[in-house]
């Protein structure tokens, strides 16, 4: 609710995404406006582009203020793909170990026949 009364306390003078305003009554009984700050966005799956459970959604000055764990979970790849992602990449390797193992079993086999 914007008021003709107040004027923004920062340099900037345009209604931008960057300059909201909230009207608060001060203790002194005055009318003013506090700048609010943006909201963060979550971090995203590099894979899927799901946000990630368990970090938060900040600024990203903000990141580097708050502790490691918070900014993770505890897992392989934990800041930086989501669960399922992890698993499906987890299945892929084993099966792809797996393809190795039986084409090696399948070219002996046919070394034997030889």
């Amino acid at each position: 609710m914007p008021s003709h009364r107040l004027t923004y306390r920062r340099r900037q003078q345009y209604n931008t995404r960057s300059n909201q305003v909230r009207t608060i009554k001060t203790p002194g009984g005055e009318l003013r406006y506090l700048h609010i700050k943006k909201k963060g966005t979550a971090p995203k799956c590099g894979d899927c582009g799901s946000k990630l459970s368990g970090v938060p959604a900040l600024r990203p000055r903000e990141y580097a203020t708050i502790s490691r764990p918070k900014k993770s979970v505890s897992r392989t790849y934990g800041g930086s793909r989501c669960a399922n992602c992890v698993k499906d990449r987890i299945v892929r390797a084993f099966l792809m170990d797996e393809q190795k193992i039986v084409k090696k079993v399948l070219k002996e086999s046919q070394s034997k026949k030889k």
